[in-house]
This record gives structure tokens, C-alpha cells and sequence, in this order.
């Protein structure tokens, strides 16, 4: 199961014991947020890219959305999101779990800058009904993020209103 995978893994950082796992399903951000009772902007989802050689994650907050165009500038290529097919087999994880911690070595890691508004975030940790709240820096380290990207809209508007 993936979870005993980011478990495993998360064990390195004396953190596999913060996992929370929830009797309802967290697989979407909206379920995420009621599961750990926080707003959606507040959930780190993983995003999963095809890349030159396999493929990329870009965590971002809940309420950001993939701006193509920044994508592109980024990464050199379109933003096109792996298959259902591909997901598990590239990630290790299922859609509705998918992290950045416990991925194959080859699988570039990106924290979009729509997460460093906030002092915790919640990613998934490989399942449907789970998340760790972490700071951005730490997720940062956890995920052995390559870099902080700007690929991301929506949340700037979104962080306007009162």
C-alpha cells in the first residue's frame, strides 16, 4: 500500500507518526479540507506532469490552478497531466493519495509559490483518506524539492478578497 510507502519513508524524518488518516475519504481538496477541518486554499494537492524523462509533481494549493503559460516558461514543454493509467505506475501512487514524499528517485519534485502564504499546508500521504500538516519548509525538505515555481492562477485574486 502507498501509505506504508510514504510511512516508510517519512520514518527518516521522525515524522511517519504525524501522518493523520481520516474514516472519510480526503481524495479532493474540498474533501480534504473538511476532513482536517481547514479551507480548501489550505491543501497541498499534487499535481502530476508528464516530463522529459518520466515525469514531474508541482504541489500547489487547493485553490491555484496550472497557468499553461507559466508552465511552459517553466519547464520548457506544455502542461500535460499524466493518465489514469500512468498516475500509480510513475508516482507510486493513486489518484486521490498522490504526494511528493516516497516517489520513484527519478520524479522531479516543484512547490508552487501559492503554498508559501499560508504557515501550514496539508498534503496527502499516498492514500485516500490521509495528509500531514506541515510547514512550507519542511515540506520542502520532506519532498526533496528540486526548486519554488510560479506556474500557478487563481489564488492571487483568491488571496485579494477580504
Amino acid at each position: 500500500m502507498s501509505i506504508q510507502i510514504v510511512r516508510e519513508y517519512l520514518k527518516q524524518f521522525q515524522a511517519d507518526q504525524r501522518i493523520m488518516e481520516f474514516d472519510v475519504s480526503s481524495a479532493t481538496v474540498e474533501l480534504a479540507a473538511e476532513a482536517v477541518h481547514c479551507i480548501p486554499a489550505r491543501i497541498a494537492k499534487t499535481l502530476s506532469f508528464y516530463a522529459e524523462n518520466g515525469c514531474l509533481l508541482v504541489v500547489a494549493a487547493g485553490d491555484a490552478k496550472i497557468d499553461n503559460s507559466k508552465f511552459k516558461h517553466t519547464f520548457g514543454r506544455k502542461a500535460k497531466m499524466l493518465s489514469p493509467e500512468d498516475v500509480t505506475a510513475m508516482t507510486g501512487h493513486a489518484i486521490g493519495g498522490v504526494c511528493p514524499f516516497g516517489v520513484p528517485d527519478t520524479v522531479e519534485v516543484y512547490l508552487d509559490q501559492s503554498l508559501q502564504r499560508f504557515d501550514t499546508v496539508f498534503p496527502a500521504c499516498g492514500s485516500s483518506n490521509s495528509a500531514i500538516e506541515l510547514d512550507c519548509d519542511t515540506l520542502f525538505q520532506y519532498a526533496r524539492a528540486k526548486a519554488w515555481v510560479d506556474v500557478c492562477k487563481g489564488w492571487q485574486e483568491e488571496a485579494l478578497q477580504p
